[in-house]
């Protein structure tokens, strides 16, 4: 039987930290995942990591500080904080990208003006510097391990500071652009996936696909090894020091999904991959769990015929639609219900909202309504100003029309856009605030000033709609660990040899999105915290 120090269970951005960490401090590593791609949910995410007063920052001579962050993160709790993780990720982020930075594992940028989520709260920043973004990288440095990143298929050869998501105006000149998709470069996630992995080859980590853990073998009350199946066959690995469960969320199991999660959600933006894996493990072992109603929510929009290569529904965040000019969003009764350009996470509050006289959800379903203004100048989905307007994307001439077609109140519809239109006409939103936060403004368009950045009337036909659904970005709730990423039993002890990392435990910032990149930062801290931890169990 083969014999490892430390097993990484799932190859994504947080697996791959903790089995570089590992390694880095001494201890053979065996790096498994279930499916035959690499990277998971954070190969088709922008990329973005949060972390205070990160080496970025430092090297800018950008103000910052443990108490500042610690004082953000605890005006926003709502009694899901554990101090005691929290404060190792905001203690140990810094230290996390040094380190990732030093080995070749991570080339990171300000993302300039990219503001924390909730402005109004001690220690955030309103123009930015936690929020990094991800230099390109050449995937044809990988050799035969590049076709094997989630998504390869969808080249994106821009850094995310060069689009409208980050703040950029989304041009590159047409020779450079051709350079990059010459060499295969890539941004974003993949850029990100892209230098873990090639990290972890130089150093002899070969990732293990297509292994399915089914249990965690124990002896004497301690986790030393796993047993499951490779490509039809029995696998058995054992561990000297520990497992290491980073295997991502479980939003794609649709026990788990109903068992543990709050409110609807029926359009995750992840890959099929996310199916709970790692927690059920977990479990089986004794872990207490924590977080578990919570995730990292954020309204999604589903493009027809264009599924995950299984055949599964594929949804992607909605940011910049729902917040540029010339459009609002609607429930069931025509009305708003929100402020459009607010946060995706926080803005799941909205779409959660309970009636009880009803015993029902008003606000789902939603519609996005927008006009010929906007389709002149903005994108949906992956529809770019100029293209045609595809099929999915409902249209009419008069909004009463539109209203019909969407089977709402055509007297509510145009009664809501009126009092929006006069609204957006004065620049001041009295019903929702929409426009009046630094955040609102920076998905907004930016070519414009005040609150017409995000604030403009939806007047000239022909109108259009799309449904907006309630989805995300990943769970983020799991098994307990403590500061050194230890699993914790459900007597509060850790369970020896057993760590976790990532959408896999209970996030050390609880259901807090405190700004872009909310879900790297304490995934990789992490996945650095447990392969140290993991690697020193025995020395």
């Amino acid at each position: 039987m083969d014999t490892v120090d430390v097993i990484v269970l799932g190859c994504g951005a947080a697996g791959m930290t903790a089995a570089l960490a590992a390694h880095e401090a001494g201890a053979s590593v065996a790096l498994i995942e279930r499916f035959d791609r690499i990277g998971g949910t954070a190969a088709v995410s922008g990329g973005v990591i949060w972390v205070p007063d990160n080496p970025r920052q430092r090297a800018a001579g950008m103000d910052d500080s443990r108490e500042e962050a610690l004082a953000y993160f605890r005006a926003l709790d709502h009694g899901d904080l554990v101090d005691e993780t929290l404060e190792a990720f905001v203690d140990q982020g810094p230290e996390t990208l040094a380190f990732l930075e030093s080995i070749d594992a991570m080339k990171v940028a300000l993302l300039d003006g990219y503001p924390d989520y909730y402005l109004d709260r001690p220690g955030a920043k309103p123009n930015g510097s936690r929020a990094l973004d991800h230099d390109l990288f050449a995937l044809g440095e990988l050799g035969e391990w590049a076709d094997r990143i989630t998504a390869i298929e969808e080249p994106k050869p821009m850094m995310l500071r060069e689009t409208p998501l980050g703040g950029g105006s989304g041009i590159v000149d047409p020779q450079e652009l051709q350079r990059r998709m010459g060499n295969n470069e890539r941004g974003f996630g993949q850029a990100m996936v892209g230098r873990l992995l090639k990290a972890c080859l130089a150093r002899g980590i070969e990732p293990l696909l297509n292994v399915e853990t089914k249990r965690l073998m124990r002896e004497d009350g301690r986790i030393v090894g796993i047993e499951g199946v490779r490509d039809g066959q029995d696998f058995t690995l054992k561990a000297r020091s520990g497992v290491i469960v980073s295997t991502g969320g479980f939003e794609w199991d649709e026990d788990k999904r109903q068992t543990f999660l709050r409110g609807p959600m029926d359009a995750p933006a992840s890959p099929p991959t996310a199916q709970g894996d790692g927690l059920g493990l977990a479990m089986e072992a004794g872990a207490k769990l924590g977080n578990m109603t919570q995730a990292w929510w954020a309204p999604t929009l589903v493009v027809p015929d264009n599924p995950w290569p299984d055949g599964e529904q594929r949804a992607m965040p909605v940011l910049i639609e729902r917040t540029v000019p010339h459009s609002l969003l609607v429930n069931r009764n025509a009305e708003r219900f929100c402020n459009e350009a607010a946060n995706y996470s926080a803005l799941a509050g909205a779409f959660h909202q309970f009636d009880p006289q009803t015993y029902d959800y008003p606000n789902l379903p939603a519609w996005l309504i927008f006009d010929e203004n906007y389709v002149e100048r903005y994108p949906i989905g992956p529809r770019l100003p100029g293209q045609p307007v595809p099929d999915w994307v409902m249209r009419a001439d008069t909004l009463e029309e539109l209203a019909h077609q969407l089977g709402v109140p055509a007297d509510g519809l145009t009664q809501t856009v009126s009092r929006f239109n006069a609204h957006a006409n004065s620049g001041v939103d009295p019903d929702f605030e929409r426009g009046s936060a630094a955040y609102d403004h920076f998905y907004g368009d930016r070519s414009r000033e005040g609150t017409a950045v995000t604030l403009g009337e939806v007047d000239r036909a022909p109108f259009y709609a799309v449904e907006i659904r309630m989805g995300l970005l990943g769970t983020n709730g799991g098994a307990r660990t403590d500061g050194s990423a230890r699993i914790l039993g459900h007597d509060g002890q850790p369970i020896a040899g057993l760590y976790g990392a990532g959408n896999a435990i209970a996030c050390p910032t609880g259901g807090i999105y405190a700004g872009a990149g909310g879900t790297l930062g304490p995934a990789l801290t992490f996945g650095y915290i447990a392969g140290r931890t993991a690697a020193r169990a025995n020395a």
